[in-house]
């Protein structure tokens, strides 16, 4: 009887270690996690989703549901939302509009421009004017 006990417990041991290796989302977590911080350091090229789940192996639309699952925005969104914080930190620091629209990845002055007022409800120049006259 304890040898059939013992028996169990260690193929159920091992049964449970291929349950959690093979359908545990740790790599899950992981692919999104290293695709956070691929956008995080790479925001001003060109990344598109292809590219982004090329990077880690996995469906582009699969990625996509990821990430929209753990951070709530899809890596689109979170990679503009990225791009105009950097171009906030720019507009402060002294950039042109234009520098810091190329500087961020945009590819178009109008595009960026346009982007910048629907996140932040100002236009990057208006944006710059006022932080140039707070910090006077």
């Amino acid at each position: 009887m304890t040898s059939i006990y013992i028996e169990m417990t260690f193929y159920e041991e091992k049964i449970s270690h291929i349950k959690n290796s093979c359908y545990s989302n740790n790599k899950q977590i992981e692919t999104i996690i290293a695709t956070r911080h691929f956008i995080d350091n790479n925001f001003e090229k060109d990344l598109k989703l292809d590219f982004l789940s090329n990077i880690k192996f996995t469906s582009k639309y699969h990625l996509q549901r990821l990430f929209k699952r753990y951070y709530g925005l899809t890596p689109r969104q979170y990679l503009i939302n990225k791009r105009i914080e950097k171009s906030k930190e720019n507009l402060i620091n002294g950039m042109t509009v234009t520098e810091t629209c190329f500087a961020v990845g945009f590819e178009s002055l109008g595009s960026f421009s346009k982007l910048f007022k629907t996140k932040t409800g100002k236009s990057p120049s208006q944006f710059q004017k006022e932080q140039v006259s707070r910090s006077k």
